[in-house]
């Protein structure tokens, strides 16, 4: 795990405990592991193993006895040099939205005198954690190396309200799992003053009355390719350095083929791949990394000459049927002869739920721990910079709820064709006649509820989730349910009363608060993003190869800004995410894609976790036999076994829902029998996150 950390102390005497130096009574403390971008009084370590190339420090010359002006940017950063000072001299002023304006994924942290901001990233894929420490304010782009540092017990109410409501932000606030280790919202900047902290937005937020200006959908489009572009290239002309301590690729010997040559050097090939499962975000990032002027790969000896080639890489699972024609479609899109296909066969081992006793520990819990090895082995085939279609479907798909926001501005017309896809997709049924006026009277009730009554009505109906689940059997079922403020997580109907219970109230706060209300429909877009962001920065961890990067350019701040320029008119309508990559293609001079480019293989994707439950059927038993969950009050140990064997024998229950709560018992069993901590030095904290105090009424869980 890399990662980032510093604080501020409240006066610059006060940066002895805390700071490399020694301190007042000559204790000193750092994590492990580290290098010191800059010392006291405020010092930043980068932690991990970080590429020389993804650490930039710009410092500025300032007059005598002004205030110190640096910037670290971390990351896979698109600016020049002469860019980040050109930002630097603007931060001084207090300009900040412009730090986050450059293409790639990265953090970025302005030191001006004693005032230090953290800018964190508009998904959430690149996070920001603080907590009051030493009189002062900790932060790091890590949960859980802050937990350590205050030895912070485990928060049982943000764990159920990550289970019962992940995609609701009102229930999850900006807490963590543990207690006292806070998140810096999305779109936010974390501001530190001399150990006092503020959290400002550095982006605008949609108002509930005052609709934004809608561009025009050509130009949107256009604004969506040339974010992409830039966010491919900057992955593209950032320096690549062979690992430290390895050496370099053996290249092209006679028999010898990539995973030869990736075996022979220790870890995945040298330069840039991209996934090509045959799905449209994937197989767009592939053809435009192909498609750029330069040297997107390094695979030596093939076609027209050395490093001209990108690794394409295409996972197969053997144990399903029905994907033969997504494999025969990346195929047909690897004939580019400036793609290197290789197709990665795998079975039973690689199916979900395979491989949970290598589970590694997280920062925090996610569903997609379950997959860790499934992923794994899918990476290891890939390239030392990896790119991802993670991110495209929250980003540029229409959350149901934008139905919502389109009768606000009286665009009824523009609800035909998506209702009439949801109707057609329900098939022939005496149920589905009925689809078009319920899905128009749901939305039209959640564009005239404000929201506080939504919020305080989702509260209200939480702690009977357990008793009464929405069958989101149908696509228009699903749609439905996704009409709404908030709802219930697919984990909600197998929670407790008590801890549904302590969810809703956690609603009903934060339906009393003051809030910058946004429109029903952008408000539950974001938050979708958010989830599926921290989803894919938890995968990152568990399923990491060392000396391999993945990128996910979707979630790029300058690619989710231009997509939100997209008209909701356009989003709607049914097919809008390929037919949008299309035009992105198009427009990048790609025409020519193979028949059925960008048909949906959800239901491939059901059968693959259906049948990965059913052979770990087991092992889901017996970590479900007394589980940590129920220690803590969260679920019934033999309701949710129940659960599992029925899924396994074809019941139609929420697989996803069921993952949420394996991954989540997982995380705590690799939690509380973890050893050592993330510091050293003599005032180093003596235990780890979640080492001690007592248990009482089953909320609080000791190792």
């Amino acid at each position: 795990m890399r990662w980032l950390v510093g604080w501020s102390s409240i006066a610059a005497s006060f940066g002895t405990v805390g700071a490399v130096g020694n301190g007042g009574e000559g204790r000193t403390v750092h994590p492990v592991g580290s290098q010191l971008l800059w010392g006291d009084p405020d010092p930043l370590w980068a932690v991990g193993d970080w590429r020389p190339d993804e650490i930039r420090v710009i410092g500025v010359a300032t007059p005598e006895g002004a205030p110190t002006a640096r910037l670290a940017v971390l990351g896979c950063c698109g600016a020049t040099d002469e860019q980040l000072r050109v930002g630097l001299l603007a931060a001084r002023g207090g300009a900040m939205r412009h730090l986050t304006a450059w293409p790639g994924s990265y953090t970025a942290v302005v030191q001006i005198g004693r005032r230090i901001t953290v800018a964190g990233d508009l998904a959430g894929a690149r996070p920001v954690f603080h907590t009051p420490w030493a009189n002062g304010t900790a932060f790091a782009t890590a949960a859980l190396p802050l937990a350590d540092l205050i030895e912070a017990q485990l928060d049982i109410g943000h764990l159920a309200a990550l289970l019962a409501c992940p995609e609701t932000p009102e229930a999850l606030g900006d807490g963590t799992p543990y207690v006292g280790v806070k998140r810096v919202p999305p779109g936010h900047a974390l501001i530190l003053r001399e150990g006092s902290r503020e959290i400002t937005g550095y982006e605008a937020v949609a108002s509930l009355a005052v609709a934004a200006p809608q561009a025009d959908p050509v130009h949107a489009v256009e604004g969506v390719r040339d974010a992409l572009v830039e966010a491919v290239r900057a992955r593209l002309t950032a320096p690549r350095h062979a690992p430290e301590g390895r050496p370099p690729d053996p290249g092209p010997v006679p028999g010898m083929g990539p995973a030869d040559r990736r075996a022979a050097r220790g870890g995945p090939v040298a330069g840039i791949g991209a996934d090509l499962s045959g799905g449209s975000a994937s197989a767009t990032l592939a053809l435009l990394a192909s498609g750029l002027p330069g040297l997107p790969g390094t695979l030596l000896g093939h076609g027209t000459g050395a490093g001209e080639r990108l690794l394409a890489v295409t996972f197969n699972d053997l144990t399903t049927r029905g994907d033969e024609d997504e494999l025969e479609r990346a195929r047909a899109i690897a004939a580019n002869p400036r793609l290197h296909h290789v197709v990665v066969a795998a079975g039973e081992e690689a199916l979900p739920y395979a491989g949970l006793e290598t589970v590694t520990l997280t920062d925090e819990p996610a569903p997609s721990l379950v997959l860790a090895d499934r992923h794994r082995r899918r990476l290891s085939a890939g390239s030392a910079d990896h790119l991802v279609g993670t991110g495209a479907r929250q980003v540029l798909d229409a959350h149901p709820a934008r139905l919502a926001d389109l009768l606000m501005d009286r665009q009824r017309r523009h609800l035909l064709r998506p209702v009439a896809a949801l109707t057609k997709a329900e098939g022939p049924t005496a149920h589905s006649l009925f689809v078009p006026l319920t899905l128009y009277r749901a939305a039209r009730r959640l564009a005239r509820t404000s929201y506080r009554t939504g919020l305080e009505s989702a509260a209200g109906l939480l702690p009977d989730a357990n008793r009464h689940a929405p069958d989101l059997a149908t696509p228009a079922d699903a749609s439905l349910a996704a009409l709404a403020w908030s709802r219930p997580g697919p984990a909600a109907r197998w929670l407790t009363g008590e801890a549904l219970a302590e969810v809703s109230v956690r609603l009903q706060d934060a339906a009393i608060r003051p809030a910058s209300v946004q429109r029903p429909g952008e408000a539950r877009a974001r938050a979708a993003l958010a989830r599926g962001a921290a989803d894919h920065r938890i995968l990152e961890q568990a399923a990491e190869i060392r000396s391999q990067r993945l990128h996910a350019p979707f979630l790029d701040n300058q690619v989710v800004r231009a997509a939100r320029a997209l008209p909701e008119s356009l989003r709607v309508q049914p097919g809008a995410r390929a037919a949008i990559l299309r035009r992105v293609l198009g427009g990048a001079g790609i025409h020519d894609l193979p028949p059925g480019w960008g048909t949906p293989s959800q239901a491939t994707s059901t059968a693959v976790a259906r049948t990965g439950l059913r052979i770990a059927l087991p092992e889901l038993m017996a970590l479900f036999d007394a589980p940590l969950l129920a220690d803590a009050g969260l679920v019934e140990a033999r309701v949710v076994r129940k659960a599992l064997r029925a899924a396994s024998e074809g019941e139609p229950l929420p697989l996803d829902g069921l993952a949420d709560l394996a991954s989540t018992e997982l995380w705590l069993r690799r939690l509380v029998t973890r050893r050592g901590t993330c510091w050293t030095g003599t005032a180093a904290p003596r235990q780890r996150a979640v080492a001690g105090g007592v248990i009482p009424a089953r909320r609080t869980l000791q190792p």
